[in-house]
């Protein structure tokens, strides 16, 4: 009875460690809504979040809309899955358009405290500032 307690304890700690969360919100601040502050070093003037709040998951608001979408890749990796977004329009439907392409270009992801970075291989980059 006591070792096939044993082995269902040890069973069940082996399950719990293969769910940690490997993606961004795994660490980054879950709680955290991270604000566009650049693309390519250069200030984006129009309002962008992104946020983490699940394993995986990617919510945010771009210029005009709301989006939402998947983060497969491993930390520090990114991949974004398609995007779903809400569909008003606004006057700044072009910005909007340059976030998301950017968005979709980004490879790496590295969250040090309130600044998010992401980049990719062809030196594009993308600074966030938590907003809590």
């Amino acid at each position: 009875m006591k070792q096939s307690l044993l082995i269902t304890a040890a069973l069940a700690s082996l399950v719990l460690m293969g769910c940690k969360d490997e993606t961004i919100s795994g660490y980054a601040d879950r709680k955290a809504v991270w604000k566009l502050l650049e693309i390519d070093r250069k200030p984006f003037d129009a309002d962008a979040t992104i946020s983490f709040p699940d394993q995986g998951q990617i919510v945010g608001q771009a210029p005009c809309n709301r989006y939402s979408s998947e983060q497969k890749a491993p930390y520090p990796w990114f991949e974004i899955g398609p995007i779903a977004a809400t569909r008003m329009a606004c006057d700044a439907l072009d910005k909007e358009s340059r976030y998301f392409t950017a968005l979709t270009q980004m490879r790496q992801i590295e969250a040090q405290g309130d600044m998010l970075i992401m980049s990719n291989e062809a030196g594009r980059q993308m600074v966030f500032l938590a907003q809590r």
